[in-house]
């Protein structure tokens, strides 16, 4: 029986390779801080002319700059040495959480540059009107962009519960239901820009991954507590979505079936024991009054107030005991705590510890094992969605040139 002879995959053409090739040599910049012409032919395996080639290319579309610096440590001529540029194209990142809006506009080389938050409730405003006013706030964060001569060329949106294409399925806390959040954002937005949406702890988590204290440690499972609990798991370096996008939610598995009702239509969710709102009821302090509010149980806890600090010591417990089930089931390298977790990690931390150490199977958990650590400053979800964002143009420069 004769086969059939194998299929042959169409060849890329001139513009596609050109476009592929301007990647690399735009990410060999971007990634090494600063490279001369020289070293990037080196590291992509280009010759020199066509590196040279697409340099040129990238200076004229305003993607890297000449230092003015030489460096001579290859054979042959000194090398002006290039840097992505601090100018131009960037990116915005936009969070609306429960009780916050923050924005984001990074630089190529992921710099924050531009950053403004506002504290407002979002619960009982309906989404159009939360979304208009984020989108208020990010027109006057692309206003300041613009006095430092940056053009972000697109935004992401970092949301609070189930995202998908767009679209905010569920968010318990917020009270939204099949919500176009991306198009109601665009309608908003007085410019246009392509407009993408995530999960809030997917984007913190990556934020970690690429600005945070995470070091070589490539596989981690990230809580973000606010007055919701999310959580992602970046394996390898890359976010794990699950089938449909909603891998994480951490804060919706249940603790005690008996427990509290919470707002996802359960009982007994983590959410309702190491949840914000919990916590500053626990600790005899007005369950919505957020900032201030937690401000108040951390000088509490400082003063060593015992229902303040039992209250996160029994958080922690609770926290730990759920890490444990996904420590077991997914064997990360270090659990990172963010949100409010990270400023409460004095009296959080310790019972946390000893959940973990008790219940995960490895070993590797025990003692003091530096594995479960607090968030660093540098890594939040606005700025893990702008980065996001200059990763698309890093990836094919060619379309925002």
């Amino acid at each position: 029986m004769r086969s059939n002879p194998p299929r042959l995959e169409p060849k890329a053409d001139k513009d596609t390779v050109r476009r592929h090739n301007l990647s690399l040599v735009l990410r060999a910049v971007h990634d090494g801080g600063e490279a001369t012409r020289a070293g990037v032919a080196a590291r992509v395996g280009l010759t020199r002319a066509a590196v040279s080639s697409l340099v040129e290319q990238l200076l004229d579309s305003g993607f890297v700059t000449e230092s003015g610096k030489t460096f001579s440590g290859q054979a042959g001529r000194p090398g002006t040495v290039l840097k992505v540029a601090r100018t131009g194209v960037a990116g915005l990142g936009v969070e609306v959480n429960i009780d916050y809006v923050s924005v984001c506009v990074s630089d190529l080389s992921g710099d924050d540059r531009v950053r403004l938050t506002e504290h407002t409730d979002n619960r009982a405003a309906p989404p159009a009107e939360v979304l208009a006013h984020a989108a208020a706030l990010a027109s006057r964060a692309l206003a300041s962009a613009a006095e430092l001569d940056l053009r972000p060329v697109g935004v992401r949106l970092a949301l609070p519960g189930l995202v998908s294409g767009g679209t905010v399925r569920q968010a318990p806390n917020l009270g939204w239901n099949g919500v176009a959040a991306g198009e109601l954002f665009a309608r908003a937005l007085p410019e246009p820009l392509p407009v993408g949406s995530d999960n809030e702890a997917n984007l913190a988590a990556l934020a970690e991954l690429w600005f945070g204290g995470v070091g070589r440690d490539r596989t981690f499972l990230y809580l973000s507590g606010e007055i919701g609990v999310g959580g992602a798991l970046v394996l390898g370096g890359e976010l794990l979505r699950g089938a449909h996008g909603f891998a994480g939610e951490i804060g919706h598995v249940v603790v005690d079936p008996a427990g509290p009702a919470c707002r996802c239509g359960s009982r007994g969710c983590l959410e309702q024991y190491a949840g914000q709102r919990a916590v500053l009821r626990a600790a005899g302090i007005d369950e919505n009054a957020g900032l201030p509010g937690m401000a108040e149980l951390e000088s509490r806890a400082r003063a060593d107030d015992a229902r303040a600090v039992g209250a996160i010591r029994r958080a922690g417990s609770m926290l730990g005991l759920v890490l444990s089930g996904a420590v077991n089931l997914f064997d990360p390298d270090a659990v990172v705590l963010g949100g409010i977790y990270r400023t409460l990690m004095p009296w959080l931390a310790p019972p946390a510890a000893r959940e973990l150490e008790g219940r995960v199977v490895s070993g590797l958990w025990s003692g003091d094992s530096g594995r479960l650590r607090a968030s660093s400053l540098t890594g939040d979800a606005s700025r893990g969605a702008a980065a996001l964002v200059v990763r698309d143009a890093l990836a094919d420069p060619a379309a925002y040139a």
